[in-house]
């Protein structure tokens, strides 16, 4: 009985979310468009999440070059530590770490607004209006998601690679010259244009996801702290996978 009633849980979820990525995708290609709400979205999604984007990604540049290098450093390769932070940044690190940043960070509060105003009937106000809530909360979030992740992936990917350039140059000594040299050498245009379509995925994920649980959130304050729960949990894991089924055709 609980399987099937898991089955039949996930089944009613998946086809909920896709009616409403739908739902979505149509109503941000015809008028009207919201555009104080969408220039509000970005901002909370892209500039308020900046400065933590810049310490987890100077930090992780950071770390790479430091294990990089006590790794090459035994093999006489240090030159190759630019590759190896360069690579890493803009294929994998980069855009992850910033498609969870999003989810924990921005998702959570889309979830527990949205999971708010549905349980204070705020929703059924809006249709009551004449608004539509997809319209006029699902889009501005869903286009403002994927607009800022890649620009938010692209910025830690510079910080990242700056603080690896720090470490290897500055601390352990590395020739300037050979370290962008390896790096130019390896990393290539494509791998960086792979992160960015990578972030831009992971930034819808992250949108529908967390307007989703928040839309579909019941049972008063505790309803929506399970539902931005759900929404971070959620996006992380489809992160992952999206990650890896992405790397799959990209490379």
């Amino acid at each position: 009985m609980r399987v099937g009633r898991a089955i039949i849980s996930i089944s009613v979820g998946v086809g909920r979310a896709s009616i409403l990525f739908w739902k979505a995708f149509l109503s941000s290609l015809s008028p009207p468009f919201y555009v104080g709400e969408f220039i509000s979205q970005t901002s909370r999604i892209g500039a308020d999440s900046i400065p933590v984007v810049l310490l987890m990604a100077s930090f992780t540049g950071m770390v790479l070059a430091v294990q990089s290098y006590y790794q090459f450093y035994k093999l006489t390769a240090e030159v190759y530590v630019g590759a190896v932070v360069g690579l890493s940044m803009v294929r994998e690190l980069g855009p992850v770490l910033t498609g969870f940043i999003v989810a924990g960070r921005a998702g959570s509060a889309m979830a527990a607004e949205i999971g708010t105003m549905r349980i204070t009937d705020q929703i059924d106000a809006l249709v009551t209006l004449g608004y539509d809530p997809v319209r006029f909360l699902v889009v501005p979030r869903f286009l403002g998601s994927i607009l800022m992740t890649p620009i938010l992936t692209a910025i830690a990917d510079v910080v990242g690679i700056g603080g690896g350039y720090l470490m290897g140059v500055y601390v352990f000594g590395i020739n300037p010259g050979h370290f962008m040299a390896k790096m130019r050498a390896f990393v290539t245009p494509w791998d960086l244009a792979s992160g960015l379509v990578k972030s831009f995925f992971f930034g819808a994920v992250v949108a529908l996801v967390s307007c989703y649980c928040g839309i579909y959130a019941s049972s008063g304050a505790r309803g929506v702290g399970k539902a931005t729960t759900r929404a971070v949990v959620l996006s992380s894991v489809l992160i992952i996978l999206c990650d890896y089924f992405l790397t799959l055709i990209l490379f």
